[in-house]
């Protein structure tokens, strides 16, 4: 039981700090970037309290109700920015509509998430060390492959980034560094990889 109470309370942290960061991001980075900073808090909140371990807190019947929901309408919200296209929010960002794809698959594995943990003999990372798979095998397969290729490319684009400096010659505030909002990306995937991997 020690190990997955361990590991759960390691992806809290992780998703926890991550959202903070994006909600710093979300105050302080540029106002083209706001929208996608606001999506990556909200998903990093929820993977948080998602991995909070069941030996210390047991969600409520509810609760899965309340995530589906929300990542169901963070789904909707990334479907019409990725149909909009390059009309969209932050497209002048490089954030654009295959942005707003993966938006959409991580709101989507959410909802697939809750749904698994609250059927018949469901459960995630730290909700109970006995506890059989749940889910649909297939589909958290695909799920753990696109987030494992998605941490290839993270990490890729990740190694080349110089530290960033404003125009002037000056610092950038920590809200506005490419590298660390490359990071930010990278650490809520290895995390969705996790907790897939446990459900």
């Amino acid at each position: 039981m020690h190990g997955p109470t361990m590991s759960g309370w390691l992806l809290v942290a992780l998703c926890g700090v991550t959202s903070a960061y994006c909600l710093l991001r979300m105050r302080s980075g540029p106002r083209e970037e706001r929208g996608v900073a606001r999506g990556e808090a909200l998903m990093g909140l929820g993977m948080a309290v998602m991995a909070v371990p069941a030996a210390v807190f047991a969600p409520p019947r509810w609760s899965g109700a309340v995530y589906v929901v929300v990542f169901g309408a963070a789904a909707l919200r990334a479907l019409w920015w990725a149909r909009a296209g390059a009309g969209g929010p932050h497209h002048s960002t490089g954030a654009g509509s295959s942005h707003h794809v993966h938006h959409l698959i991580g709101s989507a594995a959410m909802v697939y998430m809750a749904v698994a943990m609250a059927a018949p003999g469901g459960g995630h990372t730290g909700h109970g060390a006995g506890a059989q798979a749940g889910g649909v095998p297939l589909l958290t397969g695909a799920l753990l492959v696109y987030y494992a290729v998605y941490v290839l490319w993270v990490g890729a684009r990740l190694l080349p980034v110089p530290a960033a400096a404003s125009a002037s010659g000056g610092t950038v505030s920590w809200g506005s560094r490419p590298e660390l909002a490359l990071a930010c990306r990278l650490s809520m995937a290895l995390g969705m990889l996790t907790m897939l991997l446990t459900l």
